[in-house]
Order: C-alpha cells, then sequence, then structure tokens
C-alpha cells in the first residue's frame, strides 16, 4: 500500500482520507510520475507523485534523514533546506514545484563557506541540546549569512523566527551566529 504524503505532513492521524481532507485536498491521488532533482549538487531520479512533499522524498525515497519531520505544516523549521540558496519548508514544498531549482540539505551544507563557519560557531557555542531541530536552524542561520554577512540581532531574530527550539537554546544560537558572522568578516 502506498503511503500517503500529503495526509503525513497534514498531521496524519488514523485516517489519512480525513487528514487530506481537513488539510484542503482531495482524495484522489496524482499519477506517480519521473522526476529528476538536483540534490547537494547530484541529479537524482525518483518516483513520486508530483504533490509529495520534498521532506518525504528526502527521507522515505532517498534516505537521507538529516531533514527532521516537524509539524507538517511549516511551523517549527525543522525541514528547513535551502532551494537555490534560500530556506524553505521541505514538508510543503511538492516536489512537481522544484523543476531546475538547487537543494541544498543539511548533509552537504558544511562544504559552504557559511555553512563550515555557522557549523564550527554551532559547535564552540554547544548550541545543540537534543539536537532534533539543529539541522533546519543550521540550514535558516547559513541562509542568512549567505545574504547578511552583518546580521544585526534583529536581522538574527527575523531570520530565525520560524525555526523553534522546544529545549530553547536561542540565546546560543544568536551567539553562534553572530560568531559565524564575526569570524567571516576577520577572514575576508
Amino acid at each position: 500500500m502506498a503511503v500517503d504524503y500529503r495526509a503525513r505532513s497534514a498531521g496524519a492521524d488514523k485516517n489519512p482520507g480525513a487528514t487530506a481532507r481537513r488539510a484542503g485536498q482531495s482524495r484522489t491521488r496524482n499519477l506517480i510520475m519521473g522526476f529528476t532533482i538536483n540534490i547537494n549538487g547530484t541529479p537524482r531520479s525518483v518516483d513520486v507523485d508530483g504533490d509529495t512533499p520534498l521532506l518525504w522524498v528526502l527521507r522515505d525515497v532517498l534516505g537521507m534523514t538529516g531533514t527532521k519531520f516537524g509539524c507538517g505544516q511549516a511551523l517549527c523549521g525543522a525541514c528547513t533546506v535551502h532551494l537555490d540558496g534560500s530556506a524553505i519548508r521541505s514538508c510543503i514544498t511538492a516536489i512537481d514545484s522544484i523543476g531546475d531549482s538547487k537543494v541544498t540539505t543539511i548533509e552537504a551544507i558544511g562544504a559552504t563557506s557559511a555553512g563550515e563557519l555557522i557549523q564550527k560557531a554551532w559547535l564552540d557555542r554547544e548550541v545543540a541540546q537534543c539536537g532534533y531541530c539543529q539541522s533546519g536552524q543550521i540550514m535558516s542561520a547559513t541562509a542568512l549569512l549567505a545574504t547578511n554577512p552583518h546580521p544585526t540581532d534583529a536581522d538574527i531574530d527575523d531570520a530565525m523566527s520560524g525555526n523553534i527550539c522546544r529545549c530553547g537554546t536561542y540565546v546560543r544560537i544568536r551567539e553562534a551566529i553572530k560568531v559565524a558572522a564575526q569570524t567571516r568578516v576577520k577572514e575576508g
């Protein structure tokens, strides 16, 4: 039996059809189609419904589990990835909307200059507590530094506002972003 990924991301329960209807989706499924998407610089081919969320393609089809499922409604940020360098929520991004865009996940973000600095600062400042939200936090922080090398506290708060940390490590997250930004300026 095929998994209804639309219902799963909409807050799956014991009645996926009811969940899909609550999310404003029909019970009819799209036909499975072949898609080739650029993930971390590598073209990957997948056969899925066109409206399958990118999150489930990454995790369930491709086995890339660094991107996490949090809420399925783009409210928590755990599923954040980059689409052409911009932070997006993969739980609500349908695979058929990706096109020729480049997807970058937590598995490859350390290969970017901003990603390397953020990951080092994250470790130096001991940001992670339980760690579950950290991949999404790092992806949002990296997108911020890629576009704003000198973020203010307000810039950081704005960029990170869509990411929830149940452990409350927000102060350490802000410190790590500031350290990464300062290191980037020093290294020029």
